[in-house]
């Protein structure tokens, strides 16, 4: 049992319910954002056997002060995260349109989710009266590290989202920043950029992805986790600033 608190945003997604789920079984208490209620009422019957270490808040990161907000809201029930896990994301902002073009709603929207929100997040974590946050954790993308392959895609132009690319990359560079920014706080931010996973791809897709993967296969759900955990163990206190690529070697050729 680690006694921690975390807070994940995008508790709901792919990768939101795996880290809840892994942290819970930790001992951990976890507080995760969604965008809706019907996500809320899904997340609290999904973990209704440990009401006492989850906690579910409705909260869009993409709104105006939405993060201050969220933060006053676990000050007035005395919830201090120790770690923040920034994972949410709006699959609808990778839409591309007939011509291959990013509509700048879209552009927008998307670095405003991966970019803007992590970073009003953890300022205002860290800023919060009896802060207790020590650990942050950015989950990125490998490409936000590497362009996208056209090789993997039938239709290169409108199924390789560009601007998903641009804002890894810049959350990534968010990392750095905050990393030197929050030391002085004893806080250290990392980011992991992750692979392809399997579970939303055709067996098509899956069998060009791992013709251009040295592991030739995609991550597995159960390897999404790990790295998670690793950079909020308090087995690593002298990284920061770190990205962390969790590829299955995609970038080293």
């Amino acid at each position: 049992m680690s006694g921690r608190t975390i807070l994940i945003t995008g508790g709901s997604g792919k990768f939101g319910r795996l880290l809840v789920q892994h942290f819970i079984n930790k001992g951990d208490v976890v507080v995760a954002t969604v965008r809706s209620e019907t996500s809320l009422f899904e997340m609290y019957s999904a973990f209704a056997a440990h009401e006492t270490q989850f906690i579910g808040v409705t909260c869009d990161l993409s709104m105006d002060r939405a993060a201050d907000k969220l933060v006053e809201f676990l000050s007035s029930d005395g919830i201090y995260p120790d770690c923040l896990v920034n994972n949410a994301r709006d699959l609808k902002l990778c839409q591309i349109q007939d011509d291959g073009q990013i509509s700048r709603e879209n552009f927008i929207g998307e670095l405003l989710l991966d970019v803007v929100a992590p970073y009003e997040l953890t300022m205002a974590l860290a800023k919060q009266n009896g802060s207790r946050l020590r650990r942050v954790v950015n989950i990125g993308s490998q490409y936000g590290s590497v362009a996208a392959n056209p090789g993997l895609y039938e239709k290169p132009l409108t199924q390789s989202p560009l601007h998903y690319g641009v804002a890894k990359a810049a959350l990534a560079h968010l990392t750095k920043e905050l990393a030197v920014r929050l030391a002085p706080d004893d806080i250290r931010v990392n980011c992991i950029a992750f692979g392809g996973v399997e579970g939303r791809v055709d067996s098509e897709f899956t069998k060009r992805y791992a013709k251009l993967s040295p592991l030739g296969r995609m991550l597995k759900g159960s390897e999404v986790t790990g790295p998670v955990d690793m950079l909020l163990s308090e087995h690593f206190t002298a990284m920061t600033g770190h990205v962390l690529a969790v590829d299955g070697g995609w970038t080293i050729w």
